[in-house]
């Protein structure tokens, strides 16, 4: 909070509204505190300066640019380093919304859900599929929709190939959102059963070591 203070002093209500458009106070100072959130990392007591780097949405670029302008300002008092970012891309709720709720389970895939749960899940995502067969096969699917596509993309196809050949089997009508949600459903029914076998396994081990770390404090 003291940053935030600290980088109103250097910062013009000019520089914000480029940024951001004319908002509120209240965002604006926001802003100036997640700056500081940034930068604390350098402070003396975390180690001074260093390279910082940021994982951040695109929607979050301002304050990426804010927080290295206000970097180069206060590099005499306190040596910054400009932050770096690297940018990630949201992931679509299994309804097609932009974000993912907590309030809303049928929404998201967790690793302890049940692994038939997690089929079912799937067996009801949103897709980019027309409203008719006969229509899918003529215009193909609208891939760019398919929260489906984004699954396969993003963790159960690693083979760029056959991604690449999934999406041209959609967009071409050939491939319906029936079968290729039920293969990625058996995917991750599959993967999950895997996984909380070896979670199983491992219970009593990390036990031992969370009692081992305790009995040396």
């Amino acid at each position: 909070m003291n940053f935030a203070y600290l980088f109103a002093r250097k910062t013009t209500n000019a520089t914000l509204q480029a940024l951001y458009g004319e908002k509120n106070i209240g965002l604006y100072f926001s802003a100036l505190t997640q700056a500081g959130d940034i930068l604390l990392p350098q402070l003396t007591e975390f180690g001074g300066p260093k390279q910082v780097l940021v994982p951040v949405g695109l929607d979050q670029d301002p304050h990426i640019r804010l927080t290295r302008d206000l970097a180069a300002k206060f590099y005499n008092e306190y040596g910054f380093k400009l932050p770096s970012s690297v940018y990630h891309k949201f992931f679509r709720s299994l309804n097609g919304e932009f974000k993912m709720s907590k309030r809303d389970p049928s929404s998201m895939l967790t690793l302890g859900d049940p692994p038939d749960a997690a089929y079912k899940k799937i067996m009801t995502a949103f897709t980019g599929g027309r409203a008719t067969v006969d229509e899918q096969k003529k215009l193909g699917g609208e891939i760019e929709k398919c929260v489906v596509f984004e699954l396969y993309t993003f963790h159960f196809e690693e083979d760029d190939k056959k991604l690449k050949e999934r999406y041209h089997a959609c967009t071409s009508g050939k491939l319906l959102c029936g079968e290729c949600k039920k293969e990625l459903a058996c995917r991750i029914r599959n993967y999950l059963n895997e996984h909380q076998k070896k979670k199983e396994k491992a219970i009593d081990t990390a036990k031992e070591i969370l009692d081992s770390q305790k009995s040396k404090r």
